[in-house]
């Protein structure tokens, strides 16, 4: 079986390099038994490979299970992948398999496994390397042939980093990895998937298919995709539904085109970060930055209350006219404008005292701590929406339990 025939049995559309490397891999590693971790951004189709795995494998014939692991209560998470016995927490009115159980003899997929909590890790490290587990509340190990496939959208070298995910256990998933590439980087594919898209979505809902016009194809080639084929397939279906037209062109498309600014994952090093923690170091860039706005309104109100002089280049005179109009709300009247322009020379700036007396000031600075913005921002989101946390979570862009952790961590009252 060659990556043609892969594409053609499993519905894969594409022939971008990257993609069919993934594929390639994905071939190589299936008869085998070692682990193998996939990576890519939300939305790239991840839970495509383990499927092509176990397809391909000599387990075909056994349970495949997937499992989403930041969907599964912390609480239960245990029970859910390694069965409980009677009576071992409140509610376990009988004993459980759990999925590592069931799927002996077959493949189980982690998804988004970088949200399991630690303990959880722990146990799932021991059954990867003995091929032993333990129910919740029993002491009899149980054996168990389980071929382990994981998956996860964040940076787990910063997970490592932040104490978030277990380095051994991260090595021990990591036997083969499998990276799949976000969709702006497969240009020449993406007209392909929308008329795939088109098509599907004209025979559900029984009407002729969308199509393109040539500077539309342009569009949706020069995109960033933030959301990758998910968003691409909401967008043709939205589309499908709401215009009459079937033939569309760039300025119809646009319309339905996000600004690329929203909801883009933060820039660090060069790569995409989406996690909780890469958000905490954008927070604190902002408050650096809100710092150092503060400092020179300090020193520009000082200079302006001893009615002092003072020497601007071009490019610091626009932010201190923007400055003034925020300060003093038009109260401080300058002899004469400050240039706009970028001129490499300096120009000397006389300001004139305000006829009328005010006062400066002292704004208390913020905590820039890690942990308190971070918990400042949750106890918002919680107060924004009246203690929900399916909510506040996805306010914050995190997971429901990861802010219960954060909770517990901060030891917050809601």
């Amino acid at each position: 079986m060659n990556v043609i025939q892969i594409k053609q049995r499993f519905g894969i559309i594409g022939n971008t390099p990257l993609l069919n490397r993934a594929l390639e891999v994905a071939m190589q590693v299936a008869p085998t038994d070692i682990s193998v971790l996939v990576t890519g951004e939300s939305g790239t189709g991840k839970e495509i490979i383990p499927q092509v795995i176990h397809q391909i494998s000599s387990r075909k014939h056994g349970e495949y299970i997937a499992v989403n692991c930041g969907a599964i209560p912390e609480g239960t998470i245990d029970s859910e992948l390694f069965g409980h016995e009677k009576g071992s927490f409140t509610g376990a009115s009988g004993s459980r398999q759990g999925y590592f159980e069931v799927a002996n003899g077959g493949t189980i997929f982690l998804d988004e496994v970088a949200e399991l909590p630690m303990q959880t890790q722990v146990r799932l490290l021991r059954v990867l390397e003995t091929g032993e587990f333990i129910r919740v509340g029993s002491s009899k190990v149980i054996k168990t042939n389980v071929r382990v496939v994981a998956a996860t959208n964040e940076n787990m070298n910063q997970a490592i980093a932040t104490g978030k995910f277990r380095e051994d256990l991260y090595y021990r998933l990591n036997t083969v990895p499998i990276s799949l590439p976000p969709l702006r980087q497969r240009k020449e594919d993406i007209h392909l998937l929308f008329r795939k898209f088109a098509n599907d979505f004209a025979d559900k809902y029984r009407m002729p298919a969308i199509r393109l016009k040539e500077d539309a194809v342009t569009l949706v080639q020069q995109y960033s995709w933030p959301g990758n084929i998910r968003q691409l397939r909401n967008l043709v279906e939205q589309i499908s539904v709401i215009e009459t037209e079937r033939e569309l062109d760039a300025s119809v498309l646009i319309n339905y085109l996000p600004a690329p600014s929203e909801k883009m994952p933060a820039m660090l090093g060069g790569k995409e970060q989406e996690s909780f923690s890469e958000r905490e170091i954008m927070y604190k860039f902002l408050f650096d930055m809100k710092k150092d706005l503060t400092d020179l309104k300090k020193l520009v109100l000082e200079i302006v209350g001893q009615g002092g002089s003072f020497t601007l280049n071009g490019d610091q005179t626009a932010v201190v006219n923007r400055m003034y109009d925020e300060v003093n709300h038009g109260s401080i009247q300058s002899t004469r404008y400050l240039p706009s322009s970028t001129e490499s020379s300096f120009a000397d700036v006389q300001i004139n005292r305000p006829s009328e007396t005010f006062e400066v000031h002292e704004e208390i600075e913020e905590s820039l701590s890690l942990e308190d913005c971070e918990k400042e921002l949750i106890q918002k989101a919680l107060e924004k929406h009246r203690g929900k946390r399916k909510y506040a979570a996805l306010e914050l862009g995190i997971s429901e339990r990861t802010l219960y952790r954060k909770i517990k961590e901060f030891n917050m009252v809601e």
